[in-house]
């Protein structure tokens, strides 16, 4: 370790006398070029340096930084509302803000200054010099900004926000927790270009008058002219400036940099970052592998709820009701009238081909899609709508859905993970519990790492998801369902992205929620968990339920001619 921190001490020393060199040369070979000796160019630079430490430019200098700093500040957030205005599904919202993007970006900023200064003053708006440079800046801004947001929104996988809304969160806050933390990686470099772009920039603020850097050295230069020395330490300062903002770029990269061991140690408004970064060729520590739980070793799941809270609403009706449910995509219908119920306590395995319909169902079950037609109740209620007083069992959706989803406590858990990557395997567990149902600090850690223990990882609470096994993270997952206390868990394939060796260490944590009763819908092709876990088989094709019953009456002793072929081919 201690020869790696010195090899990169080596790389940074060795890149700091490359620039230093790659400097001199560019200002001594005009020295050169015009025949000064030695004496008279360090006269020159010493010229150079007082010029440098001028008062009178550095406080030119502290205007353009001032200007930079407010107008970034307000760009950023106007930039950011455009940004959510473009990813509307509203189409007068989104045609606005592009709009808008098109005028800003297509005029020259300098005729948007002109515009401020001159026209507004017409119709009653007068700004000082300043305030009309940072209000131009700003507005020109947001228009560049805002697709660099849009673009590192639409970097981060759609199946986050879909992870968000099955915990209960809603999109501000989905948008604040989770997608904006994990876009920061990719925004920060155009953002830290927008920066550097505009502190150059306000030399053109001089043409309304703004007595900032360039302006003052134009001034210095017509009393003396004095061009290469004055001029030169202008571009002094200004290298200096954007150097900052430069050493400030890598430093918001390294903090927002998922995929670097951390720990977290502040939030600015939920974009977690870290000061205690480790080194690149630092040795990770890896804590011994700790064994799944045994199947007789989940009786704390039980606990997750008062038993009071276990019970039905009413104990004569099914626990799940799904009535004549139909979805399409477009004219692809997916689901084709099913009607499925599901009792108190119940292991329901469902079975199909890819396409069937399967996954489907289970997003509608917890709302994350809408139904076209049908209904949906989990413990006599519906999740996210409400009956039309006299529209003959006709619902619509709530405004809103996400407090709906929340008091519904469905868990699900999906077959590609989706952990928030930004945050660890406790954050993972935790951050639903404090952000959704508001459960203390202390309290929701403490059950985060009661979870993680039970599902065999209690060594990995400060790992962050790139460093956990496909079977680690499907763990993980599934404590993060179990965190917010479900009523109801829902497995959509939970082990077909799993290497077959580590297919048996989720098995086994699902195998003990079913001995402790939790009702459980569960998406699989693993047969062999049908037969010794599941109460009842679901076989789906073509959007339908093709037959239901036992494990021994559907897997072993299939009626329909759909249901024999493909277990021919599964169980093969």
């Amino acid at each position: 370790m201690k020869q790696g921190l010195e090899m990169k001490a080596l790389r940074i020393k060795h890149k700091i006398v490359g620039a230093l060199g790659t400097a001199a040369m560019f200002v001594l070979q005009p020295a050169m070029a015009a025949g000064l000796d030695g004496v008279q160019m360090l006269d020159g630079f010493k010229e150079l340096a007082g010029y440098v430490g001028s008062p009178f430019l550095l406080g030119g200098a502290w205007i353009a930084v001032k200007i930079t700093l407010i107008a970034m500040s307000i760009g950023l957030v106007l930039g950011l509302g455009l940004a959510l205005l473009r990813l509307s599904r509203f189409k007068a919202l989104d045609s606005a803000a592009w709009g808008y993007i098109w005028f800003v970006r297509g005029t020259p900023q300098l005729l948007q200054l002109v515009f401020i200064f001159d026209a507004l003053p017409l119709i009653g708006l007068r700004f000082d010099e300043v305030t009309t440079a940072v209000i131009g800046f700003a507005l020109n801004e947001a228009a560049f900004s805002a697709e660099l947001f849009r673009a590192g929104i639409l970097s981060v996988n759609r199946s986050q926000s879909t992870a968000a809304a099955a915990l209960g969160m809603g999109p501000l806050l989905t948008l604040r927790r989770i997608i904006l933390p994990q876009s920061m990686r990719a925004v920060i470099p155009g953002l830290a270009n927008d920066t550097i772009g505009m502190l150059k920039l306000t030399s053109i603020a001089s043409v309304i008058f703004v007595n900032e850097l360039t302006f003052r050295s134009q001034q210095v230069v017509g009393q003396n002219f004095k061009f290469f020395t004055v001029f030169g330490a202008a571009a002094v300062i200004y290298l200096v400036l954007t150097s900052g903002i430069s050493l400030l770029q890598v430093w918001l990269e390294r903090i927002f940099d998922h995929e670097r061991d951390r720990k977290v140690t502040f939030s600015w408004f939920g974009l977690r970052a870290s000061t205690d970064v480790k080194p690149l060729d630092a040795p990770i520590a890896v804590p011994v592998p700790e064994k799944a739980p045994e199947t007789n070793d989940h009786a704390w799941i039980g606990t997750l709820l008062p038993t009071e809270s276990r019970t039905p609403r009413r104990c004569d009706e099914p626990f799940v009701v799904c009535k004549n449910v139909w979805k399409s995509y477009g004219t692809r219908e997916i689901l084709r009238g099913v009607d499925l119920s599901i009792a108190h306590g119940e292991v329901v395995v469902i079975l199909g081909p890819s396409g069937s319909g399967k996954s489907t169902l289970l997003k509608l079950i917890n709302h994350l899609e809408p139904l076209d037609w049908g209904t949906i109740k989990v413990d006599s209620q519906y999740v996210g709508y409400r009956e039309v007083p006299g529209g003959g069992g006709v619902v619509r959706p709530l405004h809103n859905l996400a407090r709906a989803r929340a008091e519904a406590r469905v868990g699900m858990v999906f077959q590609h993970f989706n952990l928030f990557s930004h945050l660890s395997a406790l954050e993972n567990i935790v951050e639903a519990q404090r952000q959704v149902y508001d459960v203390p600090r202390i309290e929701a850690e403490a059950l985060g790492r009661e979870l993680l223990k039970s599902v065999g990882l209690a060594g990995h609470a400060d790992f962050l998801p790139h460093r956990l096994s496909g079977g680690q993270q499907q763990r993980v997952a599934i404590a993060r369902a179990l965190a917010i206390k479900p009523k109801l868990m829902l497995f959509d394939e939970p082990t077909s992205a799993l290497d077959p060796e580590l297919v048996g260490e989720v098995l086994s944590v699902m195998r003990g929620l079913a001995d402790a009763g939790m009702t459980m819908i569960v998406v699989t092709h693993e047969i062999r968990f049908a037969r010794e876990v599941a109460d009842r088989v679901v076989f789906m094709d073509g959007g339908e339920v093709i037959e239901q019953g036992t494990p021994q009456q559907v897997i072993d002793n299939p009626t329909q001619e759909r249901t024999q072929k493909f277990l021919n081919v599964v169980v093969d």
